[in-house]
């Protein structure tokens, strides 16, 4: 049995049509569905949904045999057992500064003044600012990130942009782009010298799709 695992939302919607050219189809809409574990068209594969931040914990610790993270995501994981063998090119975005209009980054950065960053991406927050020679406080958010410096509590937050339509909404900007973030297929390595006749033709097909 294959293990693929999941999160909803924006990758779940982009995944669903490269895994259908593969021929997988899921038997029930895992968006409309409480369930957590979903049988396909095809006996041996499975999927399961899982919380975004989650997926490569699964994959790494065996519950799942691959699944597709962000790179954001990935990014901030401090696991190891990963294969990462292809982008897939979904789910693009871009993690970014952001701030209110009337805040002087600009200087800010120049006199390398410490900065209070509101963020759910603190290793990459830090590791940014750090190539710059700045030192943050890190305030951890899970959601709503552009509200904390309309209320006074961050001044800049680092958060993925798409569209840059919540930021306009709530009289922010971005400031400057920290990296291109896209989705990848990533594998258990046990799983991968385990059950290798069964991921390998998997993986190229993926490979082949994406191409």
């Amino acid at each position: 049995m294959i293990t693929i695992a999941l999160s909803k939302g924006r990758i779940f919607t982009e995944t669903m049509p490269i895994l259908n050219q593969l021929d997988i189809f899921c038997k029930e809409d895992p968006e409309t569905s409480r369930k957590l574990v979903f049988e396909t068209n095809k006996k041996n594969i499975r999927l399961i949904i899982v919380r975004a931040s989650d997926v490569p914990t699964y994959v790494e610790w065996g519950g799942a045999d691959m699944g597709i993270a962000g790179r954001d995501v990935l990014d901030e994981f401090q696991g190891e057992g990963l294969f990462q063998p292809i982008d897939l090119g979904i789910g693009k975005c871009q993690l970014m500064v952001a701030a209110k209009k009337v805040f002087d980054y600009e200087a800010c950065i120049k006199q390398k003044r410490r900065l209070r960053v509101a963020t759910k991406y603190p290793q990459a927050a830090r590791e940014f600012f750090a190539n710059k020679g700045i030192h943050i406080d890190v305030i951890k958010l899970y959601g709503s990130m552009e509200l904390a410096p309309i209320v006074g509590m961050s001044d800049v937050i680092v958060d993925l942009v798409s569209s840059g339509k919540t930021l306009e909404a709530n009289n922010l900007i971005a400031l400057e782009k920290i990296s291109d973030i896209s989705s990848r297929l990533i594998i258990n390595q046990a799983s991968l010298k385990i059950k290798r006749a069964q991921l390998k033709p998997l993986i190229e097909n993926f490979s082949k799709v994406v191409k």
